[in-house]
């Protein structure tokens, strides 16, 4: 409960992660599959996860019981299950059941083919899946070339229909058959007119058309070359079959003969040299023209063996796209409308590849990509910083969508809706707008819009345009020229290739009623940005801050500074920059902090910080922090030599410590006398609670001991009780806070005067943990408003008439001082656990589930263990403890960010965010609902009549579940029942489900 007794204020234990929601592009993709009743498709990982995805907002996830590879994924169209294979030979269904009016997926069944007397387990392995399209059974082939047949949805072996492929080989020439097994069974395909007809196709080339109902060979295709995969014509009358030497094959289906030797059609693509295989392959007929013919790989072995490729061929049009990453699967979307007899007329073509998913408009010339609305590649360069802005006004928001978009083109997005549309989003609608910024390593910014389920992309903005480097390349892989072959033509945006590693984002501010934001790299370089509608060419104005201070006996060993392009520059629509201020030396910035009130911006490194006038665009302050022995700050973030002097510092500590650990203990008396002393130690109105234990100062000498943490502007008191005015402070790695009061002129004398800083107070906190965050708190304890927040009657003034009090927030405890006299007030030491510290903290507004008018304001805290803790302020009273983020995932603690609200984002790989809610009232969670039409015929019914046991069962159409007759609906039993099981009257028997 809260401070208030309000139960579920806060939150209570569980629901933090109850809501919780992935987004970006799933880590380690493995299988994709299409149902295109539904209109959804599901991806499946190397993890184990199953993930559902239709119209933006419509997402299930599903989690194996093993922690194994996806492998395969089928869709039984229009039903509802989902059928998945494993690594370790295991099918398993999957249902969309619907709870409380929202759909889940949930797994119902699992299914092994059990082995072979005398056989090694490995014949037994599944290497295709297909659902039959009467959704009554699935067909399975194996590595030894066997084809079994499931029942759906019991997965139950009919043992009676298993087709070997000895009894193939009886219609099989004698010269062709030649002593040779036929191999694993590469493909089989359902005929498209008739389903009692299977098409089987092994690896040694040897393709049948096998009629299930009289267990006959049809026709037998009399191949040569090791196959890849078939594909049927639309009317039935033709195959296409790929291969292992890069070449396809189109062969007739006749009715006269048995046997058909050679295709009426046979070819390499990009042939005459030895080619890679065509590992998939697809033929949709087209009403308007020529077919197309869909394939992955086929590159020309020498040259291009590492492109990992997708072509399209209709008619004498051919592209062969070119991904950064391997093609995992593809699949076609057809058109909403009915289609015409004998015609698939495809749409859109979706490709997933390891890094990212891409869809082709293959209606509109030139063939561009479709935007997608989710699955965004977060990671197309590698993320290295983020930032959230709540409650976004409505204007900047369209300003920023308006600078996004591009002008109609072939070269551009397609302008097509998403093609996979299904499902129905019954979450409702944000109620404010959320701004979720991630800085790359490219230098670039990308702004995602995080008001709802679906994390979506909304504005690029680069920074490497503004400076000489080596990314000034043609991309001639968009572009390929006439002569070129093959025509690549480069498709998707992840780069995992950064071409200047100090073009890397750090830290970013923005202030969301200005348009003002604050890019900061790796190189030292500071670029304050605006807002523009228009397009503009400017030159950028450069300004250099030395945060050394002319201090001797220092010399900058890392990299240079970006050397700025000269003259006017040409700048899209959207963020452009006025001014760029460099620090010298060119380490990187670690902190930030923009005040667009006072013009005033504010950045760190590892040897200072400064202070910069961006309306008169000169500094206004530079103080160095560093420390004579602080030897790492002179080689910077990317030197070679920092790793290893420092694992050499933590051998000889880790040393040091075994040997205090190995002295005699001392007696318990001593033990006992030594804590009294150290109780007494401590301010008297403080009390040591049993869950803390003692801070151990660190050495003044700790390397980096000057890296600047924070920086925070506040309007408050530093001088005296009676005047308040602009301050700024800065906390280091040392545990040392400087304060620096600052006369800002009115808004009339701006151009007139200069902005004056002057140091107010120097506070060195006794146990040098670094510095995480500070904050001022007014009179009645809130937190102070942003800037222009009260001029604008967005929030109320802050009380001016109580004492302020500073909030510290270290690595090892939180303490609250007075203001202006900076005379501690209360203290939590969070050192509960050996080896706990604060990682990130953030001053919250948690709003009750009942009454959105009743707030907290709350510190929340994450810890190295991926704990997250909260705090009342100012009194640091614990209120819940949360187990959050796996303390071994470093990357994830280090980038998670807090909302405003009592949300929170971290990377659970490089490619998704993780969202967890901290409130009851802010919880975002994917509700959705997928109308599912399960077949409900007497097959169906027969099939679980004749249940393992001989049970009894009864099929409930509306619940499509299986219960005792009688029983009501609310009670229904999902699975077997032997007589006499549930409640619905019988008296004897055994409950199996």
């Amino acid at each position: 409960p809260s401070p208030a007794g309000e139960p579920g204020h806060v939150g209570r234990p569980g629901l933090p992660w109850e809501g919780t929601v992935e987004h970006g592009f799933p880590s380690q993709p493995s299988a994709l599959a299409y149902d295109p009743v539904l209109r959804v498709m599901a991806i499946g990982t190397k993890a184990g996860a199953v993930k559902l995805y239709g119209a933006p907002g419509v997402e299930l996830t599903g989690l194996h019981k093993e922690t194994a590879t996806v492998t395969q994924l089928h869709f039984l169209p229009g039903q509802g299950w989902l059928l998945s294979l494993l690594d370790d030979n295991t099918l398993h269904l999957w249902e969309v059941c619907q709870k409380e009016g929202c759909s889940h997926l949930e797994e119902t069944r699992s299914f092994g083919l059990p082995g072979r007397p005398g056989c090694s387990p490995g014949i037994t392995r599944v290497t295709v899946v297909l659902p039959m399209a009467a959704g009554a059974m699935v067909c399975l082939g194996t590595e030894g070339g066997a084809v079994y047949f499931v029942t759906l949805p019991t997965l139950t072996l009919l043992e009676d229909k298993t087709l070997f492929p000895d009894e193939i080989l009886l219609s099989v020439p004698d010269d062709y058959r030649c002593g040779k097994a036929l191999g694993p069974v590469e493909s089989v395909q359902e005929h498209p007119r008739n389903g009692s007809q299977l098409l089987i196709g092994y690896s040694r080339g040897l393709v049948v058309l096998w009629e299930q109902s009289t267990r006959t060979v049809q026709h037998l295709f009399l191949g040569n070359q090791q196959l890849e995969s078939l594909a049927w014509e639309q009317s039935g009358k033709s195959i296409v079959s790929s291969h292992s030497d890069g070449g396809y094959m189109v062969w007739a289906v006749s009715g006269t003969g048995q046997k058909t030797q050679q295709p009426t059609m046979s070819t390499i693509p990009y042939g005459p040299f030895p080619c890679k295989a065509i590992s998939k392959i697809l033929w949709r007929t087209c009403e308007s023209g020529n077919p197309f013919i869909i394939f992955s790989g086929g590159m020309p072995r020498a040259s291009y063996g590492d492109r990992h490729c997708v072509s399209v061929l209709q008619g004498q049009t051919l592209a062969t796209l070119d991904f950064t990453s391997r093609v995992i699967d593809f699949f076609t979307v057809q058109s909403p409308s009915p289609p015409s007899p004998g015609f698939e007329n495809p749409r859109a073509l979706v490709v997933l590849v390891e890094e990212e998913l891409v869809a082709i408009d293959l209606q509109t010339p030139g063939w561009p990509t479709i935007p997608a609305p989710y699955l965004a590649p977060l990671h197309s360069s590698a993320i290295t910083c983020s930032c959230h802005v709540s409650n976004v006004p409505l204007k900047l928001w369209e300003r920023i969508v308006s600078a996004s978009s591009l002008p109609p083109s072939a070269l551009h997005p397609s302008l097509q809706a998403w093609p996979i549309d299904g499902g129905k989003n019954l979450a409702q609608e944000p109620t404010q707008r959320g701004l979720l910024l991630t800085g790359h390593e490219d230098g670039t910014v990308r702004f995602w819009d995080a008001s709802g389920v679906s994390l979506k992309p909304l504005y690029k903005l680069g920074t490497a345009n503004i400076f000489q480097t080596d990314c000034e390349h043609n991309d001639s892989l968009n572009q390929a020229g006439e002569e070129e072959w093959p025509p690549f033509r480069k498709v998707g945006c992840f780069d995992p290739y950064s071409d200047d590693p100090r073009l890397g984002v750090q830290k970013i501010a923005l202030c969301k009623y200005t348009a003002k934001m604050v890019v900061a790299g790796t190189a030292g370089q500071v670029l304050v940005m605006e807002l523009s509608d228009e397009k503009s060419e400017h030159a950028v104005s450069v300004a250099t801050v030395d945060l050394l201070q002319d201090r001797e006996g220092f010399t900058w060993k890392g990299h240079d500074r970006l050397a700025p392009r000269n003259g006017p520059l040409h700048f899209p629509p959207g963020f452009q920059p006025s001014v760029l201020v460099q620090c010298v030396p060119p380490a990187a910035v670690t902190a930030v902090t923009l005040h667009s009130e006072w013009n005033l911006v504010a950045f760190g490194t590892s040897h200072g910080f400064g202070l910069f006038d961006y309306y008169r665009r000169n500094p206004v302050l530079a103080r160095c922090t560093l420390h004579p022995n602080d030897s790492l700050a002179m080689e910077g973030p990317l030197s070679r030599v920092k790793s290893l002097k420092k694992s050499l510092r933590q051998s000889f500590r880790r040393i040091r410590k075994s040997r205090v650990r190995d002295r005699p203990v001392s007696p318990p008396q001593v033990q006992e006398a030594n804590a009294q002393l150290a109780e007494q130690a401590g301010p008297p109105e403080v009390e040591m609670t049993p869950v803390q234990r003692r801070i151990e100062p660190r050495s003044a000498d700790d390397s980096l001991s000057g890296v600047v943490r924070c920086l925070y502007f506040a309007d408050t008191f530093l001088r005296d009780a009676a005047h308040h005015g602009p301050t700024m402070w800065a906390g280091t790695n040392s545990g040392s806070v400087f304060a620096y009061a600052l006369e800002v002129p009115s808004q009339e004398k701006f151009s007139e005067r200069a902005v004056e800083a002057v140091l107010g107070k120097e506070i060195q906190l006794m146990h040098r943990a670094p510095v995480v965050a500070i904050a001022v708190l007014d009179g009645r304890g809130n937190p102070l408003p942003e800037p222009y927040e009260v001029s604008r009657d967005l929030a109320k003034a802050p009380d001016m008439q109580g004492s302020h009090s500073m909030l510290i927030s270290s690595e090892e405890q939180f303490k609250v001082f007075t203001l202006p006299k900076v005379s501690a007030k209360t203290k939590f030491k969070l050192t509960a656990h050996e080896g706990c510290r604060v990682r990130k903290v953030a001053l919250v507004s948690l709003a009750s589930a009942g009454s959105e008018e009743r707030l907290e304001n709350c510190l929340a805290c994450l810890t190295n263990l991926g704990d997250i803790h909260i705090f009342t302020v100012p009194s640091l009273r614990p209120q819940v403890h949360y187990s959050c983020i796996r303390k071994e995932d470093i990357s994830g603690i280090a980038s998670c960010v807090f909302t405003k609200h009592g949300q929170g984002f971290y990377l659970i790989s490089p490619s998704e965010f993780e969202r967890f809610s901290l409130s009851a009232r802010n919880v975002t969670e994917p509700l959705c609902r997928l109308e599912v039409a399960r077949l409900q015929d007497t097959s169906c019914l027969r099939w679980a009549v004749w249940g393992v046991w001989g049970a009894l069962l009864w099929w409930n159409p509306s619940r499509t579940r299986l219960g005792p007759r009688g029983s009501s609906s609310s009670e229904v039993c999902e699975g077997l029942v032997v007589p006499g099981a549930c409640r619905g009257g019988w008296e004897q028997g055994e409950c199996l489900s």
